[in-house]
């Protein structure tokens, strides 16, 4: 959840969150494109990644809703091992001669998310899985030592 409440829409982003790596565009909504680091002209099409990020005593969990997208057309990667990216792409619908569009409110282009790990993410046992339209990618975390405390007997 933010902290500083969001007049430009639904944004589950934080400033704060060192982690997260998305990118304010102060443009997002206007019929113009963006210029924001955006991976085609079709800029729109980042905002609709949405994506969840939730930390389990085991993992960290991603899910992103890419509906209509099929797993070759979506990418996860882990850069410099500190770096998640998940990108794809959703391509237009071909339009044929005769066709008369009413209205098109499904976005096309690419999209890209990058989110920092954390250092105790296992990046070699990174999963992904895809069905019904959500990808959920699991970084399983390693087990965090517990310091011992012991016990010194003072003298004297």
């Amino acid at each position: 959840m933010s902290l500083i409440p969001s007049f430009f829409g639904n944004r589950r982003s934080n400033v704060f969150d060192p982690f997260s790596l998305d990118v304010w565009d102060p443009f997002e909504g206007f019929p113009f494109n963006s210029v924001a680091n955006a991976p085609s002209s079709d800029a729109t099409a980042i905002a609709n990644a949405r994506i969840d990020w939730k930390e389990t005593p085991e993992a960290h969990v991603f899910k992103v809703d890419v509906p209509g997208l099929k797993r070759e057309e979506v990418k996860v990667e882990v850069e410099d091992g500190t770096i998640l990216q998940i990108s794809g792409q959703r391509n237009k619908e071909q339009e044929e001669k005769n066709d008369k569009w009413h209205r098109v409110e499904r976005s096309s282009g690419k999209f890209l998310r990058r989110f920092r790990l954390p250092e105790n993410a296992k990046l070699e046992q990174v999963k992904a899985a895809m069905e019904n339209g959500v990808l959920t990618v699991t970084v399983p975390k390693e087990e965090v030592k517990k310091t011992e405390v012991k016990a010194v007997d003072i003298s004297g």
